[in-house]
């Protein structure tokens, strides 16, 4: 009876506890309220309004139909056209669009031959020479993407034909760059880099101001010159270093036993990958001087990663998810990196041609460093 007592009164303590921990007990409901909610809304492997081009070389009405035509499936969504192919394939590499539409001169003979006479019936001359009426290029770096572009393959077209299309021949040929096979690993292992780099960096640094506090360093580092800014920086310094090693092993071992290919130079790699380190060590050093102790410092980093898994085009691509679940997406520094390195990595993009990327990343971490260092201040006071 007595023992039941005394675990009746440590039970009434850790309630108390976690009653006046309001960060903890904040995450305990938020945590799996924010994982209903992406699941519920944010994420959709049934891809729509995936952003195209298209290079029209017809240039005629039926072209434009065409256009119409493929636009009101709802997968793509024509957002740029291009003079030439170079461009558009350029354009393509830079991530602005995920794939383009080449209309060819010659369409409408095309269109002409891409039908039959009628079921049971022979194959005419124009039937066995028929092609594909367009071709489309696609990003297949993104397996899901790309797949949902090649669903428009066999497309019909009866609506701009005066017979029964012909069953012999795709609608559409359908190129897919850079990843040709469609091997996951060559979309995954770039991204894991950056997931792994957001939950080691801001782990690491999520709780560094927290220790000092707790192992007493506090007073010693009031009564020292040392500026918040200069603590700041000491503290996320050294941790570039580390982030630099995971990334090799990450993408040595990718390219030794998945053979996935490297193709950007190393000076890109570098300067898109210090951008991110950075950024993350910062917001983990925000969080650090939020948290009270090491226990809220590690539940608000889950708190970050979560989403970074979900909403950074990691998993799923960043054209499936609603407009709201894309503005979340787009304040986390995993979503830009994971465009950085896959740009760098399979495209052999420079990352100066993905600048609003680059320069999101030094705002942040520049934003960061002044609310960490503001905020160690404040609390020195």
């Amino acid at each position: 009876m007595k023992s039941l007592l005394r675990i009746r009164a440590i039970v009434g303590k850790e309630l108390t506890q976690l009653k006046r921990d309001r960060i903890t007990f904040g995450m305990v409901v938020m945590i799996p309220l924010i994982q209903l909610l992406l699941f519920g809304y944010a994420i959709n492997t049934n891809i729509r309004h995936i952003p195209v081009g298209v290079v029209d070389y017809s240039k005629s009405g039926l072209s434009r139909v065409l256009i119409q035509t493929i636009e009101a499936t709802q997968v793509v969504n024509f957002t740029r056209q291009f003079n030439n192919l170079p461009q558009a394939q350029a354009t393509i590499a830079n991530g602005e669009i995920r794939a383009v539409l080449v209309i060819p001169k010659d369409v409408s003979q095309r269109l002409a031959r891409h039908q039959t006479v009628g079921l049971g019936s022979p194959p005419s001359s124009d039937e066995e020479t028929s092609r594909p009426v367009a071709q489309w290029l696609v990003d297949g770096s993104d397996t899901i993407i790309a797949a949902a572009v090649k669903s428009l393959r066999n497309m019909p077209l009866a609506e701009l034909l005066d017979k029964p299309p012909n069953r012999n021949t795709p609608t559409f040929e359908v190129a897919l760059l850079y990843n040709p096979e469609q091997r996951t690993a060559v979309n995954i292992v770039p991204g894991l880099v950056a997931i792994i780099l957001t939950m080691t960096m801001i782990m690491f640094t999520s709780g560094a101001i927290v220790r000092e506090r707790e192992r007493g360093n506090m007073e010693m580092l009031i009564t020292t010159p040392v500026r918040p800014v200069e603590l700041m920086l000491g503290k996320i310094i050294p941790y570039i270093f580390i982030g630099a090693i995971q990334v090799g092993i990450i993408l040595g071992l990718g390219h030794i036993l998945f053979h996935v290919p490297v193709n950007g130079g190393l000076l890109q790699l570098s300067g898109a990958t210090f951008l991110f380190i950075t950024a993350s060590l910062t917001l983990g050093l925000v969080i650090s001087t939020i948290a009270n102790n090491q226990l809220q410092s590690m539940q608000m980093t889950i708190f970050i990663l979560l989403p970074s898994i979900l909403l950074s085009g990691f998993m799923f691509p960043y054209e499936g998810m609603p407009v709201a679940a894309q503005y979340i997406a787009e304040a986390l520094p995993a979503t830009h990196f994971i465009r950085l390195i896959r740009g760098v990595v399979l495209r052999e993009v420079e990352i100066i041609n993905m600048s609003s990327d680059v320069y999101w990343l030094i705002l942040f971490t520049l934003a960061g460093l002044t609310v960490a260092s503001l905020r160690f201040k404040k609390t020195l006071d």
